[in-house]
């Protein structure tokens, strides 16, 4: 499907999948013909699964998001079901993230309608699909409409109660007798959405805003391009690879480096890559005790005890052409399996190269160490499109080893 196309539903019960790579909250909003909710009741999501002819079910991070639709459920009244998704990490936004809808009879299992939203950027939430009513026929529609304040934008927009935080009591003088009276009661606040808040809605109400109102960006956030040549990376931002409208070789080396810091002795660092799933599932884990995986697309070059000597300390060949299909993320990780800190590194970097010409493509040099075991140095995401992105990350964790790191990277993907 494209934004704005329909098609009728040949069946009174869908489920509709947002799948992404990396891990969404996907809710939906039952509707009246004045497109607003009825009540808080009407906002289905992790914290109320369950309405009126509509009900959620988490992926548990092993599968997507969905929202089941029942149209021979729903109230009288009810014209509208949005379904909506937000990335699951707070403040990250769907630059780089090309979410997919999957519209499924659950009957049968068979696939309906897909759709992904085209050029999507600073939102960090969307409208994705809606099932809707018309002339007494039930269909579904591509939607693709961003918000740039996040789920709490969308829920206000569509008329559900955001919960804002407590003001402070003033504080007044202690009185000089006991009162004779008791205080009458503090007015009665609005209703909220019931259960433990979601933290994405402990935020003031805000009016819905289109992606031209972005919200502020993450520093050294943004997709960049190779058209100019070689890229030097910021913590945080993403490049295409991608030069001249054309993909480049699917054969690709990262390289890794360091040096023991302030002349200190030899530092034995581990570099290693860990493969995931569209569900942030871990695939398996490339490091030297496991020079090659996924049928050899990805091989390493072998362990670095010392650090020393020009150029890169280890070096990861991953053939992207040949990466399993389901093989969707790519986090490459250093750590210090004798437990020196980071902090006694100096110049560690990260490179990405066309592994047939040799030719440096990305570069990420790593600053502001922390005193810890373990980093995070960069990920290899792959689009919908079939397109790569390296985004720069520089996140530093407790870890000597890669096993440690399999549950962090697969987080920040």
């Amino acid at each position: 499907m494209t934004p704005g196309s329909n098609i009728p539903l040949p069946v009174s019960t869908v489920a509709v999948e947002v799948a992404a790579p990396v891990r969404l909250d996907v809710s939906g909003l039952l509707l009246t013909a004045s497109g607003k909710v009825r009540s808080d009741d009407d906002f289905i999501f992790y914290n109320q699964p369950n309405g009126p002819g509509v009900t959620y079910q988490g992926g548990g991070g092993a599968a997507p998001d969905s929202v089941t639709v029942n149209t021979a459920a729903l109230p009288p009244g009810i014209e509208k079901i949005v379904i909506t998704a937000s990335p699951d990490a707070a403040g990250q936004t769907f630059q780089g993230v090309e979410p997919t809808a999957t519209v499924r009879d659950p009957a049968t299992g068979s696939v309906l309608a897909t759709f992904t939203p085209p050029q999507l950027g600073t939102e960090t939430a969307l409208v994705v699909v809606e099932v809707y009513l018309r002339n007494g026929a039930w269909k579904v529609r591509a939607v693709g409409q961003g918000y740039a304040n996040g789920l709490a934008g969308i829920a206000t927009d569509f008329g559900v109660t955001v919960e804002e935080p407590a003001a402070p009591a003033p504080q007044a003088a202690p009185p000089a007798a006991p009162p004779v009276a008791a205080a009458p009661p503090p007015p009665a606040s609005p209703p909220t959405l019931p259960g433990t808040p979601d933290p994405r809605l402990a935020a003031p109400p805000a009016a819905a805003q289109a992606p031209a109102a972005p919200a502020a960006p993450v520093p050294g956030a943004g997709k960049i391009s190779l058209d100019k040549g070689r890229v030097n990376l910021q913590k945080n931002q993403t490049v295409s690879l991608v030069k001249g409208g054309r993909p480049l070789l699917s054969q690709v080396k990262m390289g890794l480096g360091w040096e023991p810091a302030y002349r200190g002795k030899d530092i034995d660092l581990d570099a290693s890559v860990i493969a995931y799933g569209p569900q942030r599932n871990h695939l398996d884990s490339c490091y030297f005790g496991k020079l090659s995986i996924l049928n050899g697309s990805v091989k390493h070059s072998g362990d670095n005890l010392t650090g020393e000597g020009a150029g890169d300390d280890e070096v990861i060949m991953v053939d992207l052409g040949r990466l399993p299909q389901e093989a969707t993320g790519l986090v490459f990780t250093v750590n210090s399996f004798s437990g020196q800190k980071f902090s006694d590194v100096a110049k560690a970097y990260c490179r990405l190269l066309d592994a047939q010409t040799g030719e440096e493509l990305v570069r990420f040099d790593l600053t502001g160490a922390e005193p810890q075991t373990g980093v995070m140095m960069c990920k290899l995401i792959r689009q919908f499109s079939g397109e790569w992105e390296m985004t720069a990350m520089g996140s530093f964790v407790k870890s000597r080893t890669v096993r440690g790191m399999v549950k962090p990277a697969g987080q920040a993907l």
